[in-house]
């Protein structure tokens, strides 16, 4: 049955091309929401970049057709902005909300044999769209379960004659299994034998190999589990251009990542430098402006990169001469920026490291991705669980998204960290707080 979705402003700013993602029904725009949408389109800000390609986008479907009279869209849809000439000047585009709910009143008088859902990411207006006796839903197009996410890793259960062929041959036929690229596998014997190999599905994803074996530590540091083995073979695998590092805080989804990243672009020389960013966004309420130049302002909200490769430096030694963090940026061996910085540009031959990426938007995370030209790796790493956007929650964020597209592709990795290292104190406070 053809449906009526009225989208509310904050859908279309978090996904532009959402008007796309509704099948063969009918969507509507509310000529109020694009009164919304024009106060954002000024920021030089992701939520101003969504807007002015919003803006853009309905500029260039109406070129054939009305939008008032409607539009007719590639995927059988149809796209209508909502106007009633004779109570447009008496719009008050402050409260977009309150237009939302009398379209969608209009509309469902108009067609009452037709369902109308509005769709919005605001809680309070779903709350009162459901009070005035009219559905309301989040979007969830680009949402993905956490319950069902991948983990990028499963156990196998092989006889003990098998365990020791691929001890000897560092190579197992496993056709009895359906892996996704660069999948992760345990394998153990079940007779009560003492008996693991750590492996990784190979490209044809029906034989397992042995984990690539670092000479040395990473710069000082150490696996302690199976997913951190996994962790270091995807990081110094040339051939996996992107990984995604997932784990509660303390898991060393950070550390390992920048281990490698010094480990690859120091002393295997594979890369020109070292590049991370991370998504600007406090913990708590927010400090307003603060004083000084742009690396003065910025200082804060990148110190957590700083502790962690003073860190690296205690753990290993001085970075090829260099004793502390400002030495590695002044050298130009290291770049640390905020993502907002990311845009426009076309990154090569770095060692590219995404911290806290469940920030991050969907739209943003292809921003990021697609920034990577040639001799380039990015890794990313994230915690659903600890998400300061207020615009993406656990479901809908960039990072699980990245994670469930990717998992088909021979370039991509991802491993679940699941166990705390930082600290027996670290380990505690993330399981019972």
């Amino acid at each position: 049955m053809r449906k009526n979705y009225i989208l509310d402003a904050n859908i279309l700013i978090h996904d532009p091309q959402s008007i796309f993602q509704f099948a063969d029904n009918t969507v509507i725009i509310p000529v109020g929401v694009i009164g919304e949408i024009d106060r954002f389109k000024k920021e030089r800000t992701d939520r101003g970049f969504n807007a002015r390609s919003v803006v853009r986008l309905l500029d260039s479907l109406r070129t054939e057709k009305s939008l008032a009279g409607g539009v007719e869209l590639d995927n059988g849809g149809r796209l209508t902005v909502y106007c009633e000439p004779d109570r447009i000047l008496e719009m008050d585009y402050e409260h977009a909300d309150l237009e939302i709910l009398r379209v969608a009143q209009t509309i469902q008088k108009a067609e009452p044999d037709t369902p109308v859902i509005i769709v919005t990411k605001d809680i309070n207006l779903r709350i009162r769209a459901d009070a005035a006796g009219l559905r309301a839903e989040d979007y969830t197009s680009d949402r993905i379960q956490l319950s069902d996410l991948y983990t990028g890793q499963c156990e196998h259960i092989v006889e003990p004659q098998r365990l020791a062929e691929f001890r000897e041959t560092r190579r197992l036929a496993v056709p009895e299994l359906e892996l996704s690229p660069n999948e992760y596998v345990l394998l153990k014997i079940n007779n009560g034998m003492a008996g693991t190999a750590l492996a990784r599905a190979d490209v044809d994803e029906r034989h397992v190999v042995a984990l690539h074996e670092a000479k040395d530590t990473l710069w000082g540091i150490k696996p302690r589990n199976k997913e951190q083995y996994f962790a270091i073979d995807a990081l110094l695998d040339d051939k996996i251009k992107l990984v995604t590092l997932m784990g509660k805080a303390g898991t060393g989804k950070t550390l390992l990542a920048l281990a490698a990243a010094i480990e690859q672009t120091i002393r295997r020389k594979r890369y020109r430098g070292v590049l991370v960013a991370r998504p600007v966004f406090p913990m708590g309420r927010d400090l307003g402006y603060l004083p000084g130049d742009v690396g003065q302002k910025l200082e804060p909200w990148m110190k957590p990169i700083a502790d962690t490769i003073e860190f690296l430096m205690d753990a290993g030694g001085a970075i090829k001469g260099h004793q502390d963090c400002a030495a590695l940026v002044r050298a130009d061996l290291l770049e640390i920026q905020p993502l907002t910085y990311i845009r426009g540009r076309s990154i090569s031959n770095r060692f590219v490291v995404i911290d806290e990426a469940q920030n991050l938007t969907p739209l943003e995370v292809k921003t990021v991705i697609t920034r990577l030209g040639r001799a380039a790796k990015v890794v990313l790493t994230g915690d659903p669980y600890q998400i300061d956007n207020p615009y993406v929650d656990a479901n809908s964020n960039g990072f699980t998204y990245l994670v469930n597209r990717f998992r088909s592709q021979a370039v991509a990795s991802h491993i679940e960290l699941h166990k705390g290292e930082r600290s027996p104190l670290a380990e505690l406070a993330a399981n019972l707080l």
